[in-house]
């Protein structure tokens, strides 16, 4: 009987231990996702919940953004940087060196460059050589001679030089938004150089770095011969005269573009400067 007894005592024990274990919540190894691996300032590798990652993935969300890095500045090629004055006393204001590109100028820097290029002391060194010259060729025969002759070619000489420098580098560049410094191109073979430098009075770089045609150049000189008929005799305002005198004008910029692209050239292998 007893025996009997303790086996109906045990059967149940254990069957209330199979229904405790089978209604027992599932166990932390059941329901635990797989942990994310994190790798550590060691390089170990560690454990991560989705629970410990969700707050640096919200605040990594919130974070602005990296600042970008800024290039360096630009800077000339070697030996070919372009100095201010060319010789010492001839302006090269407009001259950028090779490998340079600065942002496009204000209507007030352009209006600065056209004024330190009119009003320069070598200016009036280059009015008074052309003043003699045209006088000597007999230019503008209703102009007279002797000194008063020279004064009346002189003053007439100044006017066109300043009224084309700013057609050219201040009204129409603002307008037109087109950029006429000039950019050397400092390597590369001569030739390709040379035309480069003169076809800069036709093809121009816009505020967008775009080259464009040179709208300011062109137009401008043409502008500024038209503006001299009203101080020149009536006699030498024919459409030759005037056509002439642009060509003069288109032609000069042109050489004098060139002159800029080999000086940095002229200056190291010629004169043994160093920039």
């Amino acid at each position: 009987m007893r025996s009997h007894f303790l086996s109906l005592l045990l059967l149940s024990l254990s069957m209330a231990a199979g229904a405790q274990q089978g209604n027992a919540p599932a166990t932390p190894a059941q329901t635990q996702e797989t942990p994310i691996p994190a790798v550590d300032a060691h390089g170990a590798t560690a454990a991560q919940t989705p629970e410990q990652t969700a707050p640096a993935q919200k605040q990594s969300a919130t974070l602005p953004d990296a600042p970008t890095q800024r290039a360096e500045p630009n800077a000339p090629l070697a030996g070919q940087q372009q100095p201010k004055r060319i010789l010492g006393f001839m302006p090269n204001y407009r001259a950028v060196s090779a490998g340079v590109r600065p942002a496009p100028p204000s209507s007030k820097q352009a209006f600065m460059m056209a004024t330190q290029n009119s009003f320069d002391y070598s200016s009036f060194l280059f009015v008074g050589l052309t003043s003699l010259l045209a006088k000597g060729t007999d230019s503008h025969p209703d102009l007279g001679k002797g000194p008063e002759g020279l004064w009346a070619y002189t003053w007439r000489g100044f006017l066109d030089k300043t009224d084309g420098n700013y057609m050219v580098m201040w009204a129409l560049p603002s307008v037109l938004h087109e950029d006429e410094r000039y950019y050397a191109m400092g390597h590369g073979k001569k030739l390709n150089r040379a035309i480069y430098a003169a076809s800069r009075v036709i093809i121009t770089p816009n505020y967008q770095g775009h080259n464009t045609f040179n709208g300011a150049e062109l137009v401008g000189r043409a502008a500024a011969q038209a503006v001299s008929t009203t101080y020149y005799p009536e006699g030498d305002d024919t459409t030759v005269d005037l056509t002439e005198k642009f060509g003069y004008a288109v032609g000069r910029d042109a050489l004098t573009n060139v002159f800029r692209e080999f000086w940095p050239d002229i200056a190291r292998h010629v004169l043994h400067r160093h920039s």
